[in-house]
């Protein structure tokens, strides 16, 4: 063991839901620790465009409730979200972005004290807060950021997380690491929060960055804890197209539709008139359906986004995306914006409480990590901030409890050599991924996908960051393949060409799996209920 740190608790992450967390720490009094494998900024949160979708009882529309938000959240959601826990979270989210604000996050404002609200896909009201017209996550990581480091919070950055560690209870002890030159480390606690975000990196195009490597998920599933939903992979409908181009893409926002902007294809014909009572602004599992369909029918690359209409105005109320769109040389204002759609957020993950508990004692989860039962299969959307900020609050102060309860306690934990775990070449992994699990899948494809990683799999000591990234995209792969393929029916985000319908009377229900004392898969479907607690 080369170096070694304690604390209270310990968070995995620096995005929305990570420096909540370790904020919230702090605030009651736990002596916490932040670890992460890049730098505080980065991360998805920073790339997060629409905003923050929540009821604000000072300003809302006429008709619009918490209610109402849950009846547009459980309807995306298609039958798998857990009312209780949408209600819970959705509940304490005009407390939860006030807090934010009290942090410097800025958000636009119409006038003095009156802050702007816009309208996204699936929603039946104006109630989605933004910052810098499409900047939100980036104005809310700054300010978190600045926030932390204000308040003397220690962040452990370039610290690749290994392995969880378990004391002799079974509960957690802390977690193995490697630092910046590659050092193992242990960092002693008797709670862990996992906020390491998504899963975006399985695929050869998506709209997560680099570090969205499904570590969490991978982590979780190794320390004996349930995952759930994996199958629900949203695929962002508009990103900016630009012929053969891999890894992150820049999104076109949906807020872009909300001010009137309609989907065409090279012909100019409407892609989304008759498919949905909401046409563009449809949820995103259906608009992303209709593009790949009207992409087959056509023979086409991509679809086009028309934005004439907001004319002038395009670049002050979307400078993120005018800038996106200029380097690919087009004028969104006065020309049809090339798009198509990409892995986007990751609907399942670590079954959690909406108090962020897993079933791994001193094991918490929040953010795009965790399945607390809000997206169900298909995120409503800007749910994904809110469900960050107001999660990553309540585990800390569930981590409190259940120190003062004894229900966690510091235990000693070690690791004896550093561990080894199946890899599989990125670029093969993301290719198949892509070809054959991304929004139209079938029973042979993913057959010839599972089979093809299998095969590829070499055992490998995880010594490197890249080691323990690709040990995670391949189990992770794994498990959404299984979850995927057990799920005969097509669903939210799940589609699947060979069995296109929804399966009530069988499939109104999660996929929960975890690893056996073998490192198999083995499906838990009783161990995803939910609690309020």
């Amino acid at each position: 063991m080369s170096w070694e740190a304690a604390a209270d608790v310990v968070v995995v992450g620096t995005g929305v839901a990570g420096l909540t967390a370790a904020l919230r720490a702090r605030e009651i009094g736990l002596r916490v620790l932040v670890v992460t494998k890049d730098t505080a900024p980065a991360g998805n949160t920073g790339w997060a465009q629409g905003g923050i979708a929540v009821f604000r009882p000072d300003e809302h529309d006429d008709g619009d409730s918490v209610e109402q938000h849950v009846e547009d959240t459980v309807v995306a959601g298609a039958g798998l979200c857990s009312r209780a826990a949408v209600r819970a979270i959705l509940t304490d989210g005009a407390e939860a972005v006030e807090r934010l604000r009290t942090t410097g996050a800025k958000f636009d404002a119409d006038s003095p004290g009156s802050l702007s609200r816009a309208r996204e896909g699936g929603h039946s009201a104006f109630r989605v807060i933004h910052a810098g017209g499409d900047a939100t996550g980036a104005e809310v990581q700054r300010a978190l950021v600045a926030a932390t480091g204000d308040g003397g919070i220690p962040v452990l950055e370039h610290h690749c997380v290994v392995e969880l560690l378990r004391g002799d209870s079974g509960a957690l002890a802390g977690l193995l690491a490697l630092d910046a030159a590659g050092s193992p480390g242990v960092v002693h606690a008797p709670a862990v929060v996992l906020a390491t975000g998504g899963l975006g990196q399985l695929y050869a195009a998506t709209t997560n960055p680099e570090v969205a490597t499904a570590d969490g998920v991978a982590l979780a599933l190794r320390a004996g804890a349930v995952v759930a939903d994996l199958e629900f992979v949203q695929f962002h409908p508009t990103v900016l197209f630009a012929g053969g181009a891999r890894g992150r893409r820049p999104l076109v926002t949906e807020a872009v539709r909300g001010e009137g902007a309609v989907l065409v294809d090279a012909s100019g014909r409407r892609v989304m008139a008759g498919e949905h009572p909401l046409e563009d602004l449809a949820p995103r599992d259906v608009v992303s359906e209709a593009i790949n369909r009207r992409l087959a029918e056509t023979d086409a690359e991509c679809v086009y986004l028309d934005a004439s209409g907001i004319g002038a105005s395009f670049a002050r109320r979307f400078p993120t995306v005018h800038a996106a769109c200029r380097e690919v040389g087009v004028d969104p204002a006065h020309e049809p914006v090339p798009v198509t759609s990409a892995a986007h957020y990751s609907c399942g993950g670590v079954v959690a409480t909406v108090d962020g508990r897993t079933s791994v004692s001193g094991l918490y989860a929040a953010g795009e990590v965790a399945r607390t039962g809000l997206h169900g299969a298909n995120r409503l959307a800007s749910n994904s901030l809110l469900e960050g900020l107001v999660v990553a609050s309540r585990a800390v102060d569930a981590v409190a409890r259940d120190l003062r309860a004894g229900r966690i306690s510091r235990q000693r934990g070690g690791y004896e050599a550093i561990p080894a775990a199946a890899v599989v070449d990125r670029d093969l992994l993301q290719r198949t991924m892509s070809r054959h699990v991304g929004i139209g899948r079938e029973a042979r494809g993913m057959g010839v996908a599972t089979r093809l990683i299998d095969t590829s799999s070499v055992v490998r000591p995880l010594r490197t960051r890249q080691a323990v990234e690709d040990s995670s995209l391949a189990l992770t792969a794994q498990a959404l393949l299984a979850a995927a393929t057990a799920r005969t029916e097509s669903r939210g985000c799940h589609r699947r060409s060979d069995l296109p319908n929804p399966d009530n009377r069988q499939w109104r229900s999660s996929i929960g799996w975890r690893l056996d004392v073998s490192g198999w898969l083995i499906r838990c479907d009783t161990d995803t209920s939910q609690s309020i607690a």
